[in-house]
Parts: C-alpha cells; structure tokens; sequence
C-alpha cells in the first residue's frame, strides 16, 4: 500500500493549480477569430457613454462606455446566469428598436459575466473566445439575435465601467 504525505499533496495541488492557471490564453493572439474590428470599437475615441438601465434606440455602429453599479444596487431584471461576487460591478443597457435577425459578437474591454435577454428567454452563446493581456479586450461572445429588442446585462465587472461593443458578426 502506497501512503501519500500531506505535504506532497499540498504539492501536487499546487501543480495542479498553477497548470490550470497557464493553461488560460494569453495575447491578442489567442482568440479563437480575428478580434480587430470589435478592438477597433471598444477602443474608439467616439464611444457613447451611457449610465446602467439607459435605452438606446439602436445597437451603435461603435463601442459603448456603460457606466455600472455595485452589484448589490444594479437591480438586473433577470438574474444572471452566474451569481457576481462580493465587490463586482453590473448594469444593462436595452435595445429598443428590433435588430436585423443573425450573429452578433458581444464584445468586453474587461472580465465580466454578459447575458442577453431577448423575448423574455437568456440567450445561450454560440460562440465564445477570450484572453488575458490583450489591450482594449478581454471577451467577446457570439450570439443568434432575433428581430426584436432585447435587454444586454453585464455583471461581475471588476470596475465601475466597461466598454463593450454590439457587432454583427463577419
């Protein structure tokens, strides 16, 4: 019978752990389609600054700055998918008028959670890439939008706002 001391335990989760840590993508590079034009958006002097809970009439040709709350205060209309933790920030931005039916990427300058409220259901992505160490970027998932307005949330932010930006996909 083979005993196993705590201590090479604890070095073994360890490994373990900091593999785990390796193994999330780092660069520009690494995201899994070309991310120039939703970096391009996020990034772009003219972004509109909007506060949390604002309607926009339509998904801006630019990134958007959304100005969030703390967690605790943002009052998100559907519960996100993932619970933010203690001292994150969140907010939403509605879309009023029906986008034209497809892909679209939702891209973030920052780590957070997105969920996408459409016709009263969460939309499920499609698509999903990110990286650390990627200027003006962090995220960006694809979504099958419908033809009618829909509801953006963002939760989990580490800061107070966020660039995020609304592009059909290529």
């Amino acid at each position: 019978m083979i005993l196993i001391r705590p201590a090479a335990i604890a070095l073994l989760l360890m490994l373990t752990s900091t593999a785990a840590l390796a193994a999330e993508p780092s660069g520009c590079d690494k995201f899994k389609w070309d991310i120039a034009r939703e970096r391009a958006a996020l990034t772009a002097a003219d972004r509109e600054r909007l506060t949390s809970g604002a309607e926009i009439a339509a998904i801006p040709a630019t990134g958007i700055v959304l100005e969030l709350r703390p967690a605790a205060e943002a009052k998100l209309p559907t519960a996100p998918e993932r619970a933010p933790k203690d001292g994150t920030f969140a907010g939403i931005t509605r879309i009023t008028a029906a986008p034209k039916a497809g892909v679209y990427t939702i891209s973030l300058s920052a780590a957070a959670w997105i969920d996408v409220v459409q016709d009263g259901k969460v939309l499920k992505p499609v698509g999903f890439s990110g990286a650390t160490d990627c200027d003006g970027i962090r995220k960006t998932v694809k979504y099958e939008l419908g033809s009618q307005p829909f509801v953006l949330q963002v939760s989990g932010a580490p800061e107070n706002t966020i660039s995020l930006a609304i592009l059909p996909a290529e």
